[in-house]
């Protein structure tokens, strides 16, 4: 029996690239190749990526070319363990969202680089060593800010030589960094193995634009630009996150993302009170919480994770303030949170397949959602569509299930 050592297979034999190992280190050899022996779509600049990171690649870089066409404007995702953390087009940034995406002292920035900001700031905790997917040729501005985050690296259609630079420097020269052919287009039939099972499916190649939303059920149909493009990216969100899945998305932006859970109401829950993490750091109580100098950007949003939720005495209790604030932090009460959060409106919610009872929705208002696209066709679709109803919310029916596995 002849063992192949895949770590040797020489790098310009472009039609298949060796990876450090598979999902776990114990998992060797490990490559991507292409099986009709054309050329892989993508170049490696930089790094050597693993088979986690090409997952995370690919599917982003799916994602983000969605989202472009869908909106017209350039778009970015912090994608981990095969499920965006965020996703977001580029809408320039306010200067309170400047402040606690850590951004407010890199000047003015690219349409692309406040795409990877929203993208990056959705769930900060979750995108720490993420996986990036830009839509558009990556640009200084956007390099900047990949530059200081702890990230695992990164696919694009191209680099500028100065944002080239920069994300070189990242990891000691060892910074993943992809580039794909954006002209590439995959077979319409797609393949994989499980337990030496070989699985065949046509590409999920369902385009999500306004006529996905045109099936309004509930009473109030009033369904403004900004709630339609605010959908569409969470739905194309969905198409590549891990089932079952619930995305919140508001100004161009996903806020919350639930996904890989069992229970409906469950990725609901999830992806709310991420939703409502990503308001809560905007009030003014947690904005100007005061910290040491030296503490980095990954320990103040830890700090400020566990401040405005439920672990507060880890950052306040023995002391430990003081390691992290300049001055101890009075306690963020439950009622001042729900005062704060009641001020949210206008939030948009996809679903990746049809909610069974209307708690689904019971939760949504909770965190402002005025907005909701679903496919439909559970038996109980009469009682979701008067839970709306009771809240002013609107809904349509997309007739489109976005499993994703």
């Amino acid at each position: 029996m002849v063992t192949i050592d895949f770590s040797q297979v020489r790098w310009f034999m472009m039609n298949e690239i060796s990876l450090k190992y598979g999902c776990n280190p114990n998992q060797s050899p490990s490559r991507i190749f292409m099986e009709d022996g054309k050329d892989l779509p993508v170049e490696i600049l930089s790094g050597r990526p693993g088979y986690i990171n090409f997952l995370d690649a690919f599917n982003g870089w799916q994602l983000v070319s969605e989202l472009k066409e869908a909106t017209g404007l350039p778009a970015a995702t912090s994608f981990k363990h095969v499920s965006p953390a965020g996703a977001a087009v580029g809408i320039p940034l306010s200067d309170t969202l400047k402040k606690i995406y850590w951004v407010d002292d890199l000047g003015e920035l690219s349409p692309l680089a406040c795409a990877y900001a929203r993208a990056r700031g959705a769930d900060r905790m979750s995108s720490f060593g993420d996986f990036i997917a830009l839509s558009d040729v990556c640009d200084e501005s956007t390099a900047r800010i990949i530059k200081r985050e702890v990230s695992d690296g990164i696919i694009a259609p191209g680099y500028d030589p100065k944002a080239l630079d920069l994300l070189k420097q990242k990891k000691k020269g060892n910074y993943n960094i992809i580039k794909i052919d954006p002209s590439y287009r995959p077979s319409p039939i797609e393949r994989k193995q499980v337990f030496g099972v070989t699985f065949e499916q046509g590409r999920n190649e369902v385009k999500i634009n306004d006529g996905v939303l045109s099936n309004i059920v509930t009473n109030n149909k009033d369904l403004p630009d900004d709630a339609k493009r605010d959908l569409k990216i969470a739905l194309i969100t969905l198409k590549y996150t891990q089932s079952n899945s619930v995305a919140y998305a508001k100004d161009g932006q996903a806020i919350g993302i639930g996904a890989g859970q069992q229970s409906r109401v469950h990725c609901t829950r999830l992806a709310g009170d991420k939703a409502d993490r990503w308001l809560l750091r905007q009030c003014p109580k947690v904005m100007e919480l005061r910290f040491v100098d030296g503490v980095g950007r990954a320990n103040r949003d830890n700090a400020i994770d566990n401040y405005i939720g439920e672990d507060y005495m880890t950052v306040l209790g023995d002391g430990a303030w003081q390691k992290i604030f300049k001055e101890k932090p009075k306690i963020f009460t439950e009622e001042e949170k729900e005062i704060f959060l009641s001020d949210m409106t206008g939030v948009s919610l996809g679903s990746d397949a049809f909610f069974p009872f209307d708690d689904n929705i019971e939760r949504a208002h909770r965190s402002g959602v005025g907005y909701v696209a679903q496919p439909g066709g559970s038996v109980r679709d009469e009682e979701v569509i008067e839970c709306c109803n009771k809240y002013g919310i609107v809904m349509a029916f997309t007739g489109i299930r976005l499993f994703h596995h």
